[in-house]
């Protein structure tokens, strides 16, 4: 019986671990409020391989220093350091898992999708991603390398 328990044991603990590694971001200047953790999924190392016809999750949870009736996101693909504009489908912060108004000091989540269109072009980028309150200030701001792909 005891070596039975300890085969158990030994299996857990020798099966790799189904947390995700938390994904490295750099903070591109949140202004008015704190960015906690950033998930992108799925994101298995970095760059991130984003596969063409694929839909990722983007899950993001910051701390508001701001009140705000809105928040807005706005996210930039930046190729050889240039941004260009990358369009959403919902800009609307408080239709991502946002409860607004937006209170100072509260604890927040952004749920959103991010569809990687079959027409964009297998290249590497940095995707920059904001949210930011009615008075246009960043409460998060990240950027993560990526690589789209065919797979």
């Amino acid at each position: 019986m005891c070596s039975g328990l300890l085969t158990v044991l030994l299996t857990i603990f020798l099966l790799p671990s189904s947390v995700p590694e938390p994904l490295a971001y750099k903070d591109c200047g949140s202004q008015s409020g704190k960015l906690l953790v950033l998930d992108v999924s799925p994101c298995p190392e970095q760059p991130c391989p984003l596969k063409r016809g694929d839909v990722y999750t983007i899950n993001t949870t910051f701390v508001s220093n701001v009140n705000s009736k809105s928040a807005t996101a706005m996210v930039h693909g930046i190729i050889m350091g240039v941004p260009a504009p990358f369009p959403i489908s919902e800009p609307d912060g408080c239709k991502s898992g946002l409860s607004c108004p937006i209170i100072s000091g509260q604890t927040y989540t952004y749920l959103t999708k991010l569809p990687i269109k079959k027409e964009y072009p297998c290249i590497k980028l940095v995707v920059e991603w904001q949210l930011q309150d009615e008075n246009n200030q960043n409460l998060f701001c990240w950027k993560i390398p990526v690589q789209i792909t065919d797979g």
